[in-house]
């Protein structure tokens, strides 16, 4: 079900328990501001999945209320990622969904990193 980015954050979301340790993921980083983890259901040979570590539901939210290190430290998460990964060269996919037109499934905000293979176009006309 797709999510309305406008509600407020659910602290009972899938990646707030992951945040937790209350379920498991595959980790492939983690630091002061974001985790990093492998999607339970890829869509690309390389899938993961980047979260910041404070409750926010979407983009919007998250570049209206987080503090600047908070942004900054996200950022810079994503780009670790990708790079430790080698991604770079060959190149890589940002997605981050926000709200029903989107399909956004979790009330988290996240950013996925899809790779590994040529991606093609984003939308067909």
């Amino acid at each position: 079900m797709a999510v309305d980015a406008a509600l407020p954050y659910d602290d009972q979301n899938i990646f707030a328990r992951i945040l937790r340790g209350e379920i498991p993921a595959r980790k492939v980083h983690e630091d002061d501001w974001a985790l990093a983890f492998h999607d339970i259901n890829p869509q690309a040979p390389t899938h993961v999945l980047v979260i910041p570590k404070g409750a926010y539901v979407s983009w919007d939210d998250f570049s209206a209320r987080a503090s600047d290190a908070e942004i900054a430290g996200f950022v810079r998460a994503v780009g670790h990622v990708a790079r430790e990964a080698g991604l770079v060269a060959p190149g890589y996919r940002l997605l981050a969904n926000t709200g029903t037109d989107s399909h956004q499934e979790v009330p988290h905000l996240h950013v996925h990193i899809f790779a590994g293979r040529a991606l093609g176009p984003m939308l067909a006309g």
